[in-house]
């Protein structure tokens, strides 16, 4: 990972046009070659950010990112304070509790609950950008990536998102459609799912561990 600490300023040209005056911001280029830029602030979201795969081209006072989908970040640099590098190695990944983990088990052994007809592929199915918590087959064939939460938020649809943009490159899966499950998805998550044309589920755990019935309800 890359953190640059610079003075600059930052504009954006794609799905809208973002301007970023002139400031001292953290720049973070990750070994995947995301790039965001950052406040002394506001937790964890960026500022503005590119996620890959897309092309980084820095010169001394610009830095230049682009991507297929006409996207453009400038970044240009008035003054460079701090450019540090570190290789972290691989991430393991974040443990599921044992709610979250146990609905995934469910859900893998009832796929038709997702999709009539659906047939479970594998779980935790790999890719560079990190495992699907499920991809399974339709009774038409069209692949299914499913992603599983115990709470459904914003970040979550954004992350399925992001492994649908990965898995339709691949000729051997394309077209893959996605489905969000979760106990609970805030309303937020369930406008950004309908924008991507993702499918929201609501999973009730008690039901499928069988103590009442195996439906589920879906919106």
């Amino acid at each position: 990972m890359r953190l640059v600490i610079a003075r600059c300023t930052v504009d954006y040209s794609g799905r809208l046009d973002a301007h970023l005056p002139e400031a001292v911001r953290l720049i973070m280029v990750k070994a995947d070659g995301c790039v965001a830029i950052h406040a002394d602030g506001g937790a964890y979201k960026p500022l503005n950010w590119m996620n890959a795969p897309n092309r980084l081209v820095c010169e001394p006072d610009l830095w230049r990112v682009t991507n297929d989908k006409g996207e453009r970040l400038e970044i240009r640099l008035a003054e460079v304070i701090s450019d540090t590098a570190h290789d972290m190695g691989i991430d393991p990944g974040l443990e599921r509790d044992g709610v979250e983990a146990h609905l995934q088990e469910l859900v893998a052994a009832h796929p038709e609950t997702l999709a009539d007809g659906a047939e479970l592929v594998r779980r935790e199915y790999p890719t560079d950008i990190g495992p699907v918590d499920l991809l399974c087959r339709g009774r038409d064939g069209a692949t299914l990536a499913v992603e599983i939460k115990r709470r459904g938020e914003i970040d979550g649809v954004e992350q399925l998102c992001r492994y649908l943009e990965y898995l339709n490159r691949d000729a051997r899966l394309a077209p893959v459609s996605g489905v969000f499950a979760a106990q609970e998805i805030k309303p937020q998550a369930r406008v950004l799912a309908a924008d991507r044309g993702i499918r929201c589920v609501v999973l009730d755990y008690d039901e499928l561990r069988g103590i009442t019935s195996d439906t589920l309800k879906l919106f």
